[in-house]
């Protein structure tokens, strides 16, 4: 296997094409591949075994570590380090925490997400080889784009080569990392 080589990346210049290259890539076995658009496809993510995130997790436990941080918080400063009796109320009156709490869940959880989200795509990346293709600009604006890498298991190049070629692609390129 050619150690520079990312994979091989076909250009299509309709959606639909796309969207049926990637479901004929994992059928053919194919499990390391992405797909490049001016805009989102619908289906593709699936087509190309794309199915769940991590991200609902990750807001979610932001969110109660939020919730528990404003409450504890409260309950500390009213309860324990500086307790006032005002009005003959009780010192942990959790109706007068809730405003507070369920500001900072919010607050964590959008925070959590943001950060997660980020980090389980791997952004900001200044940076990756497909930028490499030639007319690859053009996946911002009007074509559409398959790359398989180069690490997925039942890879070859040629093999890819010719598979993505049969698809009636515009042009089959290698890309260089």
């Amino acid at each position: 296997m050619n150690e520079s080589l990312y994979g091989v990346m076909a250009e299509f210049a309709q959606p639909e094409q796309l969207l049926a290259a990637a479901r004929a890539a994992y059928q053919a076995g194919y499990r390391k591949m992405d797909a490049y658009s001016p805009y989102a496809v619908e289906g593709v993510a699936e087509a190309i075994g794309f199915t769940k995130t991590r991200v609902p997790l990750v807001v979610l436990l932001g969110g109660i570590v939020g919730a528990l941080t404003a409450y504890g918080m409260q309950w500390y400063s009213a309860a324990v380090s500086y307790p006032l009796n005002v009005g003959g109320r009780p010192l942990h009156s959790w109706p007068a925490f809730v405003p507070i709490t369920f500001e900072l869940t919010v607050l964590f959880a959008a925070i959590a997400g943001l950060i997660g989200m980020l980090a389980m795509n791997g952004l900001p990346k200044p940076y990756h080889p497909v930028f490499n293709a030639p007319e690859f600009k053009l996946a911002s604006q009007t074509r559409f784009f398959l790359c398989i890498e180069a690490d997925d298991h039942i890879f070859n190049t040629e093999e890819a080569a010719k598979f993505l070629h049969s698809l009636g692609p515009l042009s089959v390129v290698e890309v260089e990392k």
